[in-house]
């Protein structure tokens, strides 16, 4: 499957006699599109490639049924041609022209948008472009300029605003072995049919597409409307690239849509907001290949095999705690507890605050003082009585009225070398028998 377009699809082309029309006309029927009829006014009856020629989508459509249009008409002109197309009732139109007046281009995106409201929700017509590649879903049919030869049959989807950089990254995925389900060019004009928006639901809802390339350039908001999108409504894996990195503000850079206006819409604001949404950003067109590899080998696969209404789904496997063994522990004398009884754990005793050398000192003082005092009080009377008496200590009156020594003044203290001599010990006096 893809989107937009297939092997159902009948072609109309809208300026089919012109230069380019015609050369394009033949590459799509080359590639295998049914190109059913092609419209110029005034020369209806004629052929090209062997396709007729009608002078109106009217008559085509009636005589051909065509339902797809794709428009090669002159820029002054292609408004007028969406207008035609829609009225005659065709679900997708592709317009290809460049350079349509944006006021025409406005005029003609409210008609469509207008017949859309009227046709219901999701109905014909769609338009895309203007100014775009048109689109191409790999050995099912053409729509448009892109070359087919460099696409192949797979499950990526790629949607751009660019032309020739779409053609880049397809050229890249193919070669990496990435085929694609549709690839879209969505034009790079002010005013589009087709958003970012639009084709991330239609991939969505595509179940041959199982991830999306996002290529967008700067100017504007739609990738930022689309990385809005993207995490809020898009399962499927999602990699994106900006063109414009290092485009100056201020100036149209290709396309009418890529200018920097008023500090917005620079390519790091829309990088950012990819990366915001959980989007990979490719740097340059040639990472494409190895993120979209890396996303789709995170993705969950998804199961093939639809579950009956009476299925149980299997039980969600939680680890199991390991059972203590009551018989190894037994052996070993430890009382095994009941099942379900609360055990408590013991608790830790204290630490003993560490002793200091403070408190050793003061613990070593009282036990002498102690001991002292004991041995004191066992002692006889008698014993302690025959002890010599300790001289009383000097007051400060009588040091005062002894004459000074080791030339002291009067009334001045002794030196301190013999005052703390004579407080350490005072002099014992002569013992008798001595003397001669």
């Amino acid at each position: 499957m893809s989107i937009l377009i297939d092997k159902n699809t009948r072609l109309v082309v809208q300026g089919i006699t012109g230069r380019d029309g015609g050369f394009h006309t033949r590459q799509m029927l080359d590639y295998g599109t049914r190109v059913v009829a092609g419209v110029t006014p005034g020369k209806g009856g004629e052929s090209v490639h062997g396709v007729p020629v009608f002078d109106s989508v009217q008559e085509a459509v009636q005589a051909a049924r065509a339902n797809t249009a794709v428009i090669y008409v002159p820029a002054p002109f292609a408004a007028d041609a969406i207008w035609e197309a829609a009225d005659a009732g065709v679900s997708l139109i592709v317009c290809i022209t460049e350079g349509v007046p944006v006021r025409d281009a406005l005029g003609a995106y409210h008609h469509v948008a207008e017949l859309r409201a009227a046709n219901g929700a999701g109905a014909w017509p769609r338009l895309v472009g203007p100014n775009c590649p048109g689109l191409i879903s790999p050995g099912l049919s053409k729509v448009g300029i892109l070359p087919g030869h460099i696409c192949k049959p797979g499950p990526i989807g790629v949607v751009s605003r660019s032309g020739t950089l779409t053609y880049e990254v397809i050229h890249q995925l193919t070669h990496a072995g990435l085929g694609q389900s549709t690839c879209l060019g969505i034009g790079g004009d002010p005013v589009i049919g087709t958003s970012f928006v639009d084709a991330l639901e239609l991939y969505e809802a595509d179940p041959a597409t199982e991830a999306i390339v996002l290529m967008g350039e700067i100017g504007g908001t739609d990738e930022e409307d689309a990385a809005r999108f993207v995490k809020r409504h898009v399962k499927k894996p999602v990699v994106a690239f900006i063109a414009g990195q290092t485009a100056p503000p201020g100036k149209r850079m290709g396309h009418a849509g890529a200018i920097i206006s008023g500090g917005s819409g620079t390519a790091a604001e829309k990088m950012a907001a990819f990366e915001a949404a959980g989007v990979p950003v490719a740097r340059i067109p040639s990472e494409i290949p190895a993120l979209i590899r890396e996303v789709m080998g995170r993705r969950r696969p998804r199961s093939t095999v639809a579950a009956g209404p009476g299925a149980r789904r299997p039980a969600r496997q939680e680890p199991r705690a390991a059972k203590p063994r009551p018989r190894a522990a037994a052996r070993a004398g430890a009382a095994v507890p009941r099942a379900g009884a609360a055990t408590a754990r013991p608790r830790a005793a204290a630490p003993r605050p560490r002793a200091t050398a403070t408190r050793k000192r003061a613990a070593a003082s009282r036990a002498t003082s102690g001991s002292a005092k004991a041995s004191a009080a066992r002692r006889p009377a008698a014993r302690n009585a025959s002890r010599r008496p300790v001289a009383p200590a000097r007051t400060a009156g009588s040091r005062a009225a002894r004459p000074a020594r080791n030339g002291a003044r009067p009334g001045g203290g002794a030196p301190a070398r013999a005052t703390s001599r004579a407080s350490r010990s005072p002099r014992r006096p002569a013992r008798a028998g001595r003397r001669g």
